[in-house]
């Protein structure tokens, strides 16, 4: 056996022009998993609604969070690539769901290094139809193309997984070791349709009396379920109290529900209450990205200061925390059984 590591985010464009931005949008929504309408109407909302006005408000976005290195989300994660690397005696890829780099690409690599076992680690801690599975199915389809003796394993969705939530409430520790009314985790939001969708039962998400709370097998596949999991592991780890803490959905598009409550709305909501010190932490990303960097840490902090709040912090993503490292590097070791 001669294993390897496959680490997989969802993607960035290859520049904050306008070309690229449309380009990198294109891709994204064109995916069924994303935009799961079927194909003519899809083609129709992406190339008719959407490419002809999103990407140049987009790129204006991309262009106030672009590094002189490049996208923040592809700049952190390499760096991240890097360290598990010198970390593990075993070669460790990385990939995007989305443009650069391909999932081919690094396909390729792995193959031209004789490996046989491929962990693939995508590196959304919840499930959702639009990133875990998406990226999941995009590396299976890639591996029986290109490399179809190759054996994959994948990690499942780690949202409360302890080395995950461990190193969530360390990497916030100074954000709240300092005076703060409220903290807000924002989660990314998906359709709600989503979540039906993904309910194996067909009877329980947003169907059942608090359906995130009573057993079910639904919670395997269930986002929601797994953003509450998550918060309630953080604030069982940072001895947080119920009125200290909220949890939104940010990032929706279109009009269709999606999960509520919205970020945008709360926090606005949150500082006309009286809050006047917010901290929001971003779990679903463990990269920092444009929804969180720009959405966020500026949109979202302009807002709550306009309505009345005083004191706004975004705290940083898991990035390159050495805890959350040695989670990483904990997944492949458990995997592959490698010595330290």
């Amino acid at each position: 056996m001669t294993p390897g590591v496959l680490l997989v985010n969802l993607g960035s464009p290859d520049s904050p022009s306008v070309r690229d931005v449309r380009r990198y949008l294109r891709e994204f929504l064109m995916d069924g998993r994303v935009l799961d309408a079927p194909w003519p109407i899809r083609f129709g909302i992406v190339h008719g609604m959407i490419l002809p006005f999103r990407p140049r408000q987009s790129a204006e976005a991309y262009h106030k969070i672009w590094t002189p290195e490049g996208s923040p989300l592809i700049v952190i994660s390499r760096r991240v690539q890097a360290e598990l690397q010198r970390r593990l005696p075993l070669p460790v890829e990385l990939a995007m769901r989305y443009q650069h780099p391909s999932v081919a690409a690094a396909v390729d690599r792995l193959r031209a290094r004789g490996i046989t076992d491929l962990l693939l680690i995508p590196l959304f801690p919840h499930y959702a139809m639009s990133s875990y599975e998406t990226a999941v199915e995009r590396v299976q389809e890639v591996v029986a193309r290109r490399a179809p003796g190759l054996r994959l394993q994948v990690q499942p969705p780690f949202y409360a997984e302890d080395d995950y939530t461990t190193a969530l409430v360390a990497s916030a520790e100074p954000w709240l070791r300092e005076p703060f009314d409220l903290l807000l985790f924002s989660f990314h939001g998906i359709p709600e349709r989503h979540l039906r969708k993904s309910d194996p039962t067909k009877t329980h998400c947003l169907q059942a009396a608090d359906c995130c709370n009573a057993a079910s097998p639904a919670h395997a596949t269930c986002y929601r379920h797994q953003c509450f999991a998550t918060v309630k592991a953080f604030v069982a780890k940072a001895g947080l109290p119920a009125e200290k803490y909220a949890v939104s959905f940010q990032s929706r598009l279109g009009r269709e529900p999606w999960l509520k409550p919205y970020t945008d709305f709360e926090v606005e909501r949150f500082a006309r209450a009286g809050v006047k010190r917010l901290r929001v932490i971003c779990p679903a990303f463990v990269s920092d990205c444009l929804e969180t960097l720009e959405e966020i840490g500026l949109r979202a902090n302009a807002s709550f200061r306009q309505a009345g709040g005083t004191d706004f912090a975004l705290i940083p993503c898991l990035n390159d925390h050495p805890l959350w490292l040695n989670a990483l590097e904990r997944m492949a070791r458990r995997v592959f059984a490698v010595p330290h």
